[in-house]
């Protein structure tokens, strides 16, 4: 007969302890999971916000996150148009899978019902969910934030410049209005000064009357996507211009978040994500040049090169900031590759739900970079222009594989800007990631161009 010894009492001792003390805390977290505030702005470029250099835009509240939480310098959208970019945020998919063009006035259909949002997954965790701004997964009620996870919508179902004479193929019955839920009330013109306002006073109104369930908030502003106009508390008081005054409005926005979540009590509670749809809307078509509006009110990608609609850095890379107080350590400056579709499954498992199993989910669980810890990515990114796969990243290269520009070949790490094509110098790097294009063309029934 054998005995255990009494090491092995203590050992055992020590091993159930630590499973009794993980299951406590984890039980802890699923008793009170995060409040989450997603807050998802159109077209601002990577260079707009004053913690991203920006010289003449001042974002006081959205630097005063960054200090407090984290922010990213290789933070990515999953496309760099609008659709797109939404549908792989709210399903951790890239859009090739599921939305790969814009939606519009015209559209008749949406983002599929079958498709699993990051609201549904809370909602059934207990949430309390609500979509506030710009929508642009389909306008029809089978498609509406309402019949998509969330509780109550209040915006616009597509983007801001879908109105006469801005998009001349419209006609008068597609004309803009602010929806409540699934009733289009108040049509919406040129003038649209008090929509960050609005959204705001409605994003306080939520979470002042809130009821004891943890909520997710998604404010998707519609600016700075053109036509852009400010409030007139606003207006002339950024020296960036207009552009400047209507970002500036984005920051107030910000501040007035973080204030009516300390004034609640609930700051520490609340996991409060910054980021964009986007980079900024530049080379602008001449429908967009009219009734004052100029090529100046564009945004800038800073030292990136492209911008929305294309597949170079500028158009991808986007700014991001996420602050969680105490759980969160702040000043965090993170170089890791993080996407969008990372949020989906980041909030997932700090709000204790379950991905789902039966498709594939693209994002990845990024909780240790949240508290600081460097993780390579392992997996490569992948650039879509549409349904056409153009580009690939994998650590610090980046390959673009397009009819018009060729092979191209860039060191992300030494040259960000992309104006070093060193293909013919890496020829083993550049079919390496060419393999991956192809490999991921094959799984997603993605286009991929001849180079000349």
């Amino acid at each position: 007969m054998k005995y255990i010894s009494l090491n092995s009492f203590k050992t055992l001792g020590c091993l159930l302890c630590i499973i009794l003390t993980a299951s406590s805390s984890l039980y802890a977290q699923n008793e009170n999971p995060p409040n989450v505030v997603l807050v998802f702005v159109d077209d601002l470029g990577y260079g707009d916000l004053s913690c991203y250099g920006h010289p003449n835009i001042i974002t006081k509240h959205i630097d005063q996150m960054a200090n407090e939480g984290i922010r990213f310098t290789s933070f990515y959208a999953a496309a760099s148009v609008c659709t797109p970019s939404r549908a792989a945020l709210l399903t951790g998919r890239y859009p090739i899978r599921n939305a790969p063009f814009n939606f519009g006035p015209e559209s008749k259909n949406g983002l599929d019902p079958s498709e699993i949002t990051l609201a549904e997954l809370l909602k059934d965790q207990g949430y309390s969910t609500m979509a506030i701004g710009k929508w642009h997964l389909g306008h029809r009620a089978a498609y509406l934030p309402t019949a998509q996870g969330f509780d109550s919508f209040y915006g616009l179902p597509y983007s801001n410049d879908m109105i006469l004479p801005w998009c001349p193929w419209l006609t008068e019955a597609d004309k803009l209005f602010m929806y409540e839920d699934t009733k289009p009330t108040v049509e919406v013109g040129f003038m649209q000064e008090n929509l960050t306002v609005d959204y705001t006073q409605k994003a306080v109104d939520f979470i002042k009357n809130r009821t004891e369930k943890p909520f997710f908030l998604y404010l998707a502003h519609n600016m700075p996507h053109l036509p852009i106009s400010a409030a007139p508390p606003f207006l002339g008081k950024s020296k960036g211009g207009l552009y400047g005054d209507v970002v500036e409005t984005l920051d107030w926005s910000i501040g007035q978040i973080l204030k009516t979540l300390k004034d609640e009590g609930i700051d520490e509670q609340t996991m409060v994500v910054f980021t964009s749809d986007n980079g900024p809307w530049q080379n602008l078509p001449e429908r967009m040049l009219q009734r004052g509006v100029e090529e100046t009110h564009a945004g800038t990608a800073g030292l990136l090169r492209g911008s929305k609609s294309t597949t170079y850095e500028g158009g991808f890379r986007v700014p991001a900031v996420i602050r969680w107080p105490n759980k969160i350590p702040s000043g965090i400056v993170s170089r890791d590759v993080v996407t969008t579709m990372d949020l989906f499954a980041t909030i997932s498992k700090t709000t204790g739900a379950t991905l789902p199993m039966d498709r594939p989910i693209d994002g990845k669980d990024i909780s240790a970079i949240l508290h600081g810890n460097e993780e390579p990515r392992a997996a490569p990114f992948f650039y879509c222009k549409e349904a056409t796969l153009q580009a690939v990243r994998k650590g610090d290269w980046k390959l673009r594989y397009t009819e018009e520009s060729g092979m191209q070949l860039f060191n992300l790490q030494l040259d960000p800007s992309e104006a070093f094509n060193v293909a013919e110098a890496n020829p083993e790097i550049s079919q390496e990631l060419l393999s991956d294009l192809k490999s991921f063309a094959r799984q997603t029934n993605a286009k991929m161009e001849n180079p000349k």
